[in-house]
């Protein structure tokens, strides 16, 4: 029987013991900070890792020193220009000064909360509702301002205030919703207009385009022909120079009369006769290539008179 009890109190020892020990190391994670009570007052601050806490003598505190969330309930505020919207928000806040967060403030979240959508009211009642609705970054940095001031004093620090919804009446929404269809029905037409426009444009560019291109090689045809007939007329006229070159130097060369070059003339003015115009103009040297047409008449009259004398006197 006494060894039953004995073996009973060793193990409610060892129970104590354990508990002693457990309660008398405590360990802190990274992104922890500890505050150490002793009999109800503050002691000291336990940094990350192994610390020692003497149970029932001191008591520890863990505050968490992350970046941490405030959901904002939404709630109804009235804008400058007495319009109801729906609001709601989110603060993004993390602790700085454990001691401050625990012992200046009894429950930091609510009070955060409650501050927040106060100065959310101020801020946003001092807007119209266009503004309220297109001013969520103003808005933004006014409340990040204002807590994050207020706040300081709760060992901590605002980083950013988000709001998520802004939401005009039911009546107010659906005029807006009609307001931004006719926007966009607009800006729709606008657009519609524009490309119509600019294919009317790129239309009227290549035809534009292909009148110039059809105008240039009809130009370029144009001109290799005039070229060709220039050339087929210089290659003419060359051959008519050379050939009245080649009959002048072989006139020259044969030291022909007047009366053979009065023939030449007139047979060339029968040639002229011959042709169907009506009018003939004669050149003004006519008279005197007639003068020389007489004094053949006269050189052959003249000789046919030698021959008739030259026969009478062989007949006799």
């Amino acid at each position: 029987m006494e060894e039953i009890v004995d073996i009973i109190t060793t193990i409610i020892q060892v129970i104590i013991v354990g508990i002693i020990i457990f309660r008398l190391f405590r360990i802190l994670r990274p992104f922890e900070r500890g505050l150490v009570e002793r009999f109800g007052k503050y002691n000291r601050e336990a940094s990350p890792g192994l610390n020692i806490v003497i149970p029932w003598v001191e008591r520890l505190i863990i505050v968490d020193m992350r970046e941490q969330v405030i959901d904002v309930p939404p709630q109804e505020v009235i804008t400058k220009d007495n319009v109801n919207i729906t609001v709601d928000a989110v603060i993004y806040y993390e602790p700085t000064d454990p001691k401050k967060l625990v012992y200046n403030v009894g429950d930091f979240i609510t009070a955060a909360t409650k501050l927040a959508q106060t100065n959310l009211r101020n801020v946003v009642g001092d807007l119209e509702l266009d503004a309220a609705l297109t001013s969520r970054e103003n808005i933004n940095t006014q409340l990040k301002l204002i807590l994050d001031e207020a706040t300081d004093k709760w060992g901590t620090r605002v980083v950013r205030v988000e709001i998520q919804r802004v939401d005009p009446p039911q009546d107010v929404q659906d005029a807006m919703n009609k307001v931004m269809k006719a926007e966009r029905d607009r800006r729709a037409a606008v657009t519609e207009a524009e490309g119509e426009k600019k294919a009317a444009i790129l239309t009227a560019e290549g035809q534009r385009q292909s009148q110039i291109l059809s105008a240039q090689g009809e130009a370029e045809a144009l001109k290799a022909v005039a070229d060709a007939q220039k050339y087929e007329k210089i290659a003419v006229a060359e051959g008519e120079a050379e050939a009245i070159e080649q009959v002048f130097n072989a006139i020259h060369r044969g030291n022909p009369s007047n009366d053979l070059i009065a023939i030449k003339y007139l047979e060339s003015l029968e040639k002229i006769a011959d042709g169907n115009a009506t009018k003939i103009f004669l050149p003004a040297e006519l008279s005197a290539t007639l003068g020389s047409i007489g004094a053949i008449s006269e050189l052959f009259k003249d000789d046919k008179e030698n021959k008739e004398e030259s026969k009478e006197l062989t007949d006799e």
